[in-house]
């Protein structure tokens, strides 16, 4: 089960509302100027959190299940 957990992003609407996201699904995330996630299938979500959260989180999603060969013991840069 904790490898679902890796797999999720927790956002919020604009309204606060909080739900979690698979990070599978996601296609592209863009500053709008409000963060704006498209997903895969075509649908949008406006979320609170900024882009750059989003990224970061993504990442260490791919890092978690090796996608891409992001390793979880090499920084960014490095």
């Amino acid at each position: 089960m904790l490898w679902f957990l890796n797999i999720i992003i927790k956002v919020t609407r604009l309204n606060g509302k909080c739900f979690h996201i698979n990070a599978l699904y996601i296609d592209t995330v863009e500053s709008l100027p409000d963060t704006t996630i498209t997903f895969t299938n075509g649908k949008k979500i406006v979320v609170l959190e900024k882009e750059a959260e989003l990224v970061k989180a993504i990442i260490q999603f791919y890092r978690t299940v090796n996608i891409l060969g992001f390793r979880k013991d090499v920084e960014e840069g490095t």
